[in-house]
């Protein structure tokens, strides 16, 4: 059986001036039997419509937060700072594959992204705008979970998981606030802060707050998204 391409977007190091990428996303990828494959910040409109083409599924990945133009507000002191090309190169890219119903999968700033790209807000710092005694920026081991989650017993998630409870790790200061009109919640913290999100109407796009590929090789939910989302990139 033919394994699935797997377009990751890429991380950015400012002071190197070079990509780089965290080998969980990689690994959690070849070890769910897909191939996974970094891109460029390629944006120009040819490419990005013969990439949103050849490539079987999309992983938007963690990183720089998202600027905050992109949802409507000015950038508050405490918005860490972004990385102008990877905006364009994911909003471009998404606009062209939300059409073809290709699999997503947003990990972290991914799943605010998704949530962005579709008409959503953020709340740019947790601590400043939504204080909470939840744990959502750990500290290493990165594989451990720090707080529960709960997931509701429908759509997307549950059904790749078929549990409500899990415990999960943590690492981000930006969360999804107003929630685009085209996502549904599938999964919150006790304090509110929503930790997943996916669209009904589509084939396969799921958006994760903690990241999975940082505890797939010790925790059987992570592998099960991994295996549920190359799988999805088969059909």
């Amino acid at each position: 059986m033919k394994k699935p391409l797997i377009a990751l977007m890429p991380l950015w190091d400012k002071k190197m001036e070079s990509y780089w990428m965290l080998p969980g996303y990689t690994e959690l990828i070849i070890k769910s039997g897909g191939i996974p494959v970094v891109l460029s910040f390629a944006d120009d409109e040819e490419s990005v419509k013969e990439i949103a083409d050849r490539f079987d599924g999309f992983v938007f990945t963690g990183g720089d937060d998202i600027n905050p133009s992109y949802y409507g507000q000015k950038m508050l002191p405490e918005c860490a700072e972004d990385c102008k090309e990877r905006d364009s190169l994911e909003f471009a890219l998404f606009k062209e594959v939300i059409k073809t119903d290709k699999p997503v999968l947003g990990i972290c700033r991914g799943m605010q992204f998704l949530n962005v790209a579709l008409g959503g807000t953020l709340y740019q710092d947790i601590p400043t705008q939504h204080k909470s005694d939840i744990v959502h920026r750990q500290g290493k081991p990165y594989d451990e979970g720090v707080h529960p989650v709960n997931v509701a017993p429908y759509g997307l998630l549950y059904s790749i998981i078929g549990t409500e409870k899990l415990m999960v790790n943590s690492l981000h200061h930006q969360a999804a606030a107003q929630i685009a009109p085209s996502l549904a919640v599938c999964a919150s913290a006790p304090d509110g802060i929503a930790e997943a999100v996916y669209a009904p109407q589509k084939a396969f796009v799921l958006g994760l707050q903690w990241h999975p590929e940082m505890n797939f090789k010790k925790d059987e939910n992570s592998l099960k998204i991994g295996k549920a989302f190359v799988e999805a990139c088969r059909k």
